[in-house]
């Protein structure tokens, strides 16, 4: 007999219709021999209606006061749906979050879960009940036992919780999709189903905006090894498999706090080769790695930095035996590139960095936690370690720096995330499973809710970067492409770089509000912001490796005439920004690109 989590959302219960639907699919897990903890949300769209109510009192409404009316929704249908199996003849019982014992920190609207207490849901478990238990919400233990919500996703979460504190056998989310998809139904109707993905995989799908699922529910199935299924509530199909690694040794205490970082990785055979002033115009970076791949070169990081006077730089990694190859890779195609884009002036340049090192942190547990890139920046800087490169994706951020700084450099780091080892690869492996090939692209993304902000001048000194992240993580502001210029300039005596970087849209007001506010401590650097563009990404295992995935990307995003702005990679996902109006034509070019699109299109609920 298993251990199940099952979690409707809330259009799967929301109507009675829908609800006697539910009570008899979990009546039929119940039959099959399984115990039962069902996760529920509220009803429909009961939790914008309330928030609307709350707006139609005020339009700033006390934190704790919201907390309680949106607590409302999820015991409603809690209620219905213990009603319902009851009258199936099935015995059942609602909780509220409160009830249950889900403890989170004291902070209303996005709490986190520290542990959760479970004698009483064990107890009606042991007595043949199901547990109906209220998604979205917990208490605190301390300050008078308040009422909290966890936040967008806070159903997922809760069940995700639920399963690794009872080491469930299996925590299933039932939703009105079928699974997860290898992009977005509603842009690219020849989307695909994918059958089985990785953890980490489905964490950098999450983290660019899939909807399905949210990142932190796949943080903590990651960390504690729940197998998660993602299904319809309407049909019997198999759905979607998030393959968990081994897990881990996590505690139940602290359970989305204990471990924001797991891993300090480093790779010392790295060296850089940087081409300048390239021109910014469409199939340049297609041109550039179509050269790469015909010699069967393998890159590691890939970035481009924002346009400067109609020209671009790209730099990328490569280990130190393929350096000449690929120096002279580079230098044969600046003539290419020259022929092709008459106009460009001055001639592009390359230059070769010997002698580097990356190291890298990974851990899911910094999605949500904007200031964990700044923390490393800064403590790489207090190190006194200048960036060469900088690559951030879902769980990852990787740093290239000077070979003869590694040893230090990991030994803050380790200091810093309170992390006992440093394995020697450069960057995120992905949980394996025995199914997956190697070269595999899960899925295509697109996020049009993003962007762009770029520091002009930033004095290249360690410690002006962190700054800058530590600044923005100060207002809770997310960043997620963050790349640094190659080119180094004079301005007023000194040495200076430009940095770019993408962020929420909604946060850009505030962004530029305390970087002005910091014009002098960052020595007066120029803000540019570009709100009308998107991000497109390629999600898969090993990418790093595969020098002809990011070639492929290029190169059908060229033929449709559209330019890329910005690139950066990492082990899992290769991202580039495109002209807003451009995404969506961007993303079905990839994903036509790869082989993913079906025979068949895809009906989407309403």
């Amino acid at each position: 007999m298993a251990l199940i989590v099952q979690k409707f959302g809330g259009t799967s219960v929301g109507s009675i219709e829908r609800i006697r639907a539910v009570a008899q699919r979990v009546k039929q897990t119940v039959k099959a021999g399984h115990s039962v903890v069902v996760v529920v949300s509220a009803m429909g769209k009961m939790t914008d209606q309330l928030v609307k109510l709350a707006s139609e009192i005020t339009a700033d409404p006390d934190q704790r006061e919201l907390d309680m009316l949106l607590a409302t929704g999820e015991q409603a249908a809690i209620a219905l749906l213990s009603m319902a199996l009851q009258n199936l003849g099935q015995s059942a019982v609602s909780l509220t979050g409160a009830q249950i014992g889900i403890i989170t920190e004291t902070k209303h609207n996005r709490a986190h879960i520290l542990h959760i207490h479970t004698q009483r849901l064990q107890h009606h478990l042991n007595e043949g009940s199901v547990v109906v238990v209220a998604g979205f919400q917990g208490m605190t233990e301390s300050d008078n036992w308040e009422i909290t919500t966890l936040g967008r996703g806070g159903s997922d979460t809760t069940a995700v919780a639920l399963a690794a504190t009872l080491k469930a056998n299996l925590c299933e989310i039932y939703t009105d999709v079928s699974g997860i998809f290898n992009t977005d139904p509603r842009l690219v109707e020849t989307a695909q189903l994918i059958t089985e993905i990785t953890c980490d995989e489905m964490l950098e799908l999450a983290s660019m905006g899939a909807q399905v699922l949210h990142p932190r529910s796949v943080e903590i199935a990651r960390n504690y090894g729940i197998p998660l299924v993602v299904r319809s509530s309407w049909t019997d199909d198999p759905g979607t498999r998030i393959i968990p690694p081994i897990p881990q040794c996590c505690p139940r205490e602290m359970l989305e706090l204990s471990s924001l970082i797991d891993s300090v990785k480093f790779d010392t055979d790295c060296a850089k080769v940087a081409v300048l002033q390239v021109p910014d115009r469409p199939g340049v970076a297609a041109t550039l790695f179509h050269q790469i791949a015909e010699q069967a070169l393998s890159t590691g990081l890939i970035l481009q930095s924002i346009h400067e006077d109609d020209t671009n730089d790209i730099a990328f990694t490569v280990n130190h035996r393929a350096l000449s190859q690929a120096h002279a890779t580079a230098m044969a195609t600046v003539p290419l590139l020259s022929a092709q884009w008459g106009d460009c002036t001055p001639s592009p340049e390359v230059l070769v960095y010997r002698d580097l090192a990356t190291v890298t942190i990974m851990g899911a547990g910094m999605l949500g936690y904007p200031g964990v890139a700044a923390q490393m920046f800064t403590a790489l800087a207090d190190a006194e370690i200048n960036l060469h490169l900088i690559s951030t994706s879902g769980v990852s951020v990787s740093c290239v720096i000077q070979g003869v700084d590694c040893d230090r450099a990991i030994t803050t780091l380790c200091e810093t995330f309170h992390v006992a080892s440093s394995p020697l690869k450069p960057a995120a492996e992905p949980c394996q499973h025995p199914s997956f090939s190697a070269s595999s692209i899960r899925g295509v993304a697109l996020d049009l809710n993003q962007a762009c902000l770029t520091l002009r001048q930033i004095p290249d000194r360690p410690g002006k970067a962190a700054r800058v992240f530590q600044l923005l993580a100060e207002q809770s502001i997310s960043v997620d492409m963050i790349v640094q210029s190659q080119r180094r300039q004079i301005t007023n005596g000194r040495i200076t770089r430009d940095i770019a970087f993408t962020l929420p849209e909604g946060d850009v007001d505030v962004a530029c509000r305390v970087l002005r506010q910091a014009a002098t401590e960052l020595e007066n650097a120029q803000i540019e912001v570009d709100r009308a563009i998107a991000k497109v990404s390629i999600v898969g295992s090993h990418l790093s490796q595969q020098q002809s995935s990011a070639f492929k990307m290029f190169t059908a995003i060229a033929t449709h005439r559209i330019n890329i702005q910005m690139i950066a990679t990492s082990a899992l996902k290769v991202s580039c920004v495109v002209s807003s109006d451009q995404g969506v034509e961007a993303l079905r070019a990839v994903h036509t690109a790869f082989g993913l699109a079906g025979h068949h299109k895809i009906k989407v609920p309403a």
